[in-house]
């Protein structure tokens, strides 16, 4: 009998959830809410009956199922699955994989969410097959993960590529949901082109994006479109975001020396509008060699890497 992997990608919204076989090969995925209430206790619980559901639908036998990899938006100790903190879901110093294996039964390997990203795209997507890869996603923050020698480097206390929290303003930055200022996610996330668009308007009153800026709904999206359509606080606004991106990226790849650089999340929707001038910029700061030996992707495999992510993790441990 076939046997086949568990994916959990828990995030501050939903956990998406799927059962994969050794090839890849998504057999089911399916979504729960995130339940946040009482600093998230019940999410476990949660996971562990739409599993239950699930492998009953799908008539699979719990010796079939090797392992869960799941990944959550925090501080990870990846020996234990103990989560020191997870902002977005209330989690702080709570033993999640333990207890999601006594509820289940089944071995838990837990991560960052944004490292089970890297690793679904190092596994079937973007970077397939790379031993040394950056991956950048930026959404409403900016995350990564980071494999070397095939080896996803994880850090002393599971703080490895977080690579959002880079200092990138030394002085006057805006303030950051880790507690810093000036972090490379509030300059170039989905979040900071918004931002930087509204402070950008009393220089550019003239902007197409006016209207929906003094309306506060602009999202990162407008701010692109409106670079197409040549609109100068557009312009202006992610010349400089891939020029601190750009850089950021550079001096990640001259201590790391990636074969790829893969660029995923919401904001990745943009396509070569913003991977051939971060491109640009990259090559403007890496070591020549460096640059030589990278090549820059676009993430791959979506909303599922995650998920991906978790069964390889397993897939990898067993």
């Amino acid at each position: 009998m076939e046997r086949v992997y568990l994916g959990a990608d828990i995030g501050g919204t939903t956990v998406k959830l799927a059962v994969i076989n050794d090839a890849g090969e998504i057999q089911k995925k399916w979504e729960i809410p995130t339940n946040t209430s009482n600093q998230g206790e019940s999410i476990p619980e949660d996971i562990h009956r739409t599993i239950e559901e699930t492998l009953q639908e799908l008539h699979i036998s719990k010796d079939r199922v090797i392992g869960i990899g799941a990944g959550a938006p925090g501080f990870v100790d990846t020996d234990t699955g103990y989560i020191h903190e997870a902002v977005n879901i209330g989690w702080k110093d709570f033993d999640f994989g333990n207890i999601l294996s006594e509820l289940t039964g089944l071995t838990v390997w837990v991560d960052n969410d944004a490292n089970l990203a890297a690793l679904g795209e190092n596994w079937l997507g973007a970077g397939k097959g790379a031993k040394n890869l950056i991956a950048v996603t930026l959404g409403t923050g900016v995350g990564g993960g980071i494999i070397s020698n095939g080896q996803i480097i994880n850090g002393a206390n599971g703080t490895a590529a977080e690579i959002g929290h880079m200092t990138v303003v030394k002085e006057g930055g805006a303030p950051c949901n880790c507690g810093k200022s000036g972090c490379l996610e509030t300059e170039t996330s989905a979040t900071g082109i918004v931002r930087k668009a509204k402070l950008a308007l009393s220089d550019y009153p003239d902007s197409i994006l006016k209207s929906s800026i003094e309306a506060d709904h602009l999202t990162a999206k407008e701010v692109f479109e409106a670079e197409s359509a040549a609109d100068e606080l557009a312009v202006s606004v992610l010349a400089d975001v891939t020029e601190v991106l750009g850089l950021a990226i550079a001096n990640l790849a001259i201590a790391l020396n990636p074969e790829k650089i893969v660029i995923g999340g919401g904001v990745s929707q943009a396509g070569d509008q913003l991977l051939q001038p971060l491109q640009k910029v990259y090559q403007q700061y890496a070591l020549a060699r460096t640059a030589e030996a990278t090549s820059f992707g676009l993430a791959q495999l979506g909303n599922d890497a995650g998920v991906i992510g978790g069964a390889y993790l397993v897939k990898k441990n067993q």
